[in-house]
């Protein structure tokens, strides 16, 4: 983890490169970014959740032994 003083450096360096006024866009940019990756792993999820449950399923059906009649 960082120490305050590295966490105070890196801050002063990400404004120098970008400028003060950009860093309000920057960080909208980056949250915004992030907030769409989540909901996209988020919206394919339950597929797969329903794709898995299909194959558990099928392979308790195989695994079941035969009654006799």
């Amino acid at each position: 983890m960082l120490s305050p003083t590295e966490m105070l450096l890196l801050l002063l360096g990400v404004v120098i490169l970008v400028g003060g006024k950009k860093l309000p866009e920057l960080g909208s940019g980056l949250g915004k970014g992030i907030s769409e990756f989540k909901k996209a792993i988020s919206e394919n999820k339950p597929e797969e959740d329903q794709r898995q449950i299909k194959e558990t399923e099928a392979k308790v059906e195989d695994a079941k032994p035969s009654e006799p009649k």
